[in-house]
């Protein structure tokens, strides 16, 4: 029987390189979400308000169903934290037009200007990353991130398409 570090090929990550990786992602993760946690905190909010608030921002007149979709969460916690940005001015919920059951959801005047407070430090610091890697390796982060992504209709969402471009 193979040793299975004599099948690693010199293209193939070695332990290392895997344990680096994740730890990259811890660090990145950490600074990533840090300055808006600082804007959440100002709020009483949490990681899974900024969570909604980046969603419905990016996805307007999305649902409720559509939303517990993509965060994966139960219905409760969603609920919990729906009702405190309804509550408070964030997002606004309209029935649909057609499926008066649909509870479609978009963001308030407060709340774009609260999801660009939170995203204005996180697309500088990922702007700043991508200026200094370099384009084939934008491409190749992206490839990365959607190889980690697990479930195939999540990677579909972004695999077929590319990011508009200016």
């Amino acid at each position: 029987m193979s040793d299975i570090k004599s099948l690693v090929t010199s293209a193939d990550p070695v332990e290392d390189e895997l344990r680096q990786g994740i730890e990259l992602l811890f660090f990145a993760y950490r600074d990533f979400t840090a300055e808006p946690d600082t804007i959440l905190a100002q709020y009483d909010f949490g990681r899974a308000h900024h969570r909604v608030i980046h969603f419905v921002g990016r996805h307007p007149q999305m649902t409720v169903g559509e939303l517990l979709g993509i965060l994966r969460i139960t219905k409760q916690s969603l609920s919990r934290v729906l009702s405190q940005l309804v509550r408070q001015g964030f997002i606004i919920q309209r029935r649909g037009a057609r499926d008066r059951r649909q509870r479609l959801l978009d963001l308030t005047p407060k709340g774009r200007e609260l999801e660009r407070q939170l995203s204005e430090p996180q697309r500088a610091r990922v702007a700043n990353a991508y200026l200094q890697a370099g384009t084939r390796a934008v491409e190749g982060f992206r490839r990365v991130l959607l190889g980690i992504i697990a479930d195939e209709d999540d990677r579909r969402r972004f695999g077929s398409m590319s990011p508009k471009k200016r």
